[in-house]
């Protein structure tokens, strides 16, 4: 392979689709809207202006996980991703698949997540944040409930894609009249970090060390707070309360990669590099979403 493997570009059906509008000013969203519609047209078209040999294609967020009804979820995971593997088959050398999940239902998670990977040959999942039903507060996936979800990632050797999404609104105080800190310019990497933090101190990768897991836009800010949190927690008193058993950067540093998906910076990319290698960074774009940010036009 000659050209390079994009990570995390997105794609949608007309049953997601706005789901991604407001990311953008209405002057953009006929092209954003065409851009995320299209794989086998503009798409590939910038890909060999661009040098790109292979997009790895997922859900627009939050899709799958703003849906409280667990039935209707699922039915629109399957059909996004039953859409997608469609749309691999046609150019299995450009394009490859990563499943969007139903995690509302642990259960249907891992029978989703299976029958993509052994039916439908996909190379992973990814999952756009916290998952939310009626009336109960967002789901994270440390819950005790979603351990037998995160033993069949671990069985399939593949990766899962921890995307952001904003915060419920009953939990956006903080951002009260300021709504242009919402989405990818500060909510979105907050909101994806504090989740990476609650699995690597839930003990999850000592029980599932071979566990896998990417985050996007040069690791949501952690690679740059990574020893503050650890150094907090060793001299404190009782800081150190959570149940895993290292350090969280050691979690950090074994099982997670990072991409440099819609933050294309170099001052941040040496940091990432400094904490945890350039072997665990990868390239992405976020298409169509930073395609402007990027020169990816």
């Amino acid at each position: 392979m000659q050209g390079k493997i994009a990570l995390e570009e997105h794609f949608a059906i007309p049953d997601t689709l706005m789901d991604s509008a407001g990311f953008v000013p209405d002057s953009y969203w006929p092209e954003l809207k065409d851009r995320l519609l299209d794989i086998q047209d503009k798409r590939l078209a910038q890909m060999d202006r661009h040098g790109v040999e292979m997009m790895i294609l997922s859900l627009n967020a939050p899709a799958v996980q703003a849906i409280p009804d667990v039935v209707r979820a699922n039915e629109i995971a399957v059909r996004a991703n039953d859409f997608l593997a469609e749309q691999v088959a046609k150019r299995p050398s450009r394009f490859q698949a990563f499943a969007a999940l139903p995690m509302q239902d642990p259960d249907l998670a891992i029978k989703e997540l299976e029958r993509c990977i052994n039916t439908l040959g996909f190379r992973g999942a990814l999952v756009n944040g916290f998952s939310q039903i009626d009336g109960k507060k967002p789901l994270y996936y440390d819950l005790p409930q979603y351990w037998p979800f995160w033993a069949a990632v671990e069985k399939t050797g593949l990766p899962f894609y921890l995307h952001p999404r904003n915060p419920l609104p009953e939990d956006c105080a903080i951002y009260e009249g300021h709504p242009w800190l919402m989405g990818p310019t500060w909510a979105f990497g907050q909101e994806t970090a504090v989740h990476a933090l609650r699995l690597m101190g839930s003990g999850l990768f000592d029980a599932y060390p071979k566990l896998k897991i990417i985050l996007g836009h040069m690791g949501e800010g952690l690679p740059f707070s990574m020893w503050r949190v650890d150094n907090c927690n060793a001299w404190i008193p009782n800081r150190h309360s959570y149940p895993a058993k290292k350090k969280i950067g050691d979690y950090f540093q074994d099982n997670f990669h990072i991409t440099v998906s819609g933050n294309f910076h170099t001052q941040a990319l040496l940091n990432a590099m400094m904490v945890m290698s350039s072997d665990r960074i990868m390239f992405s774009t976020d298409w169509p979403f930073a395609a402007e940010i990027s020169g990816f036009v």
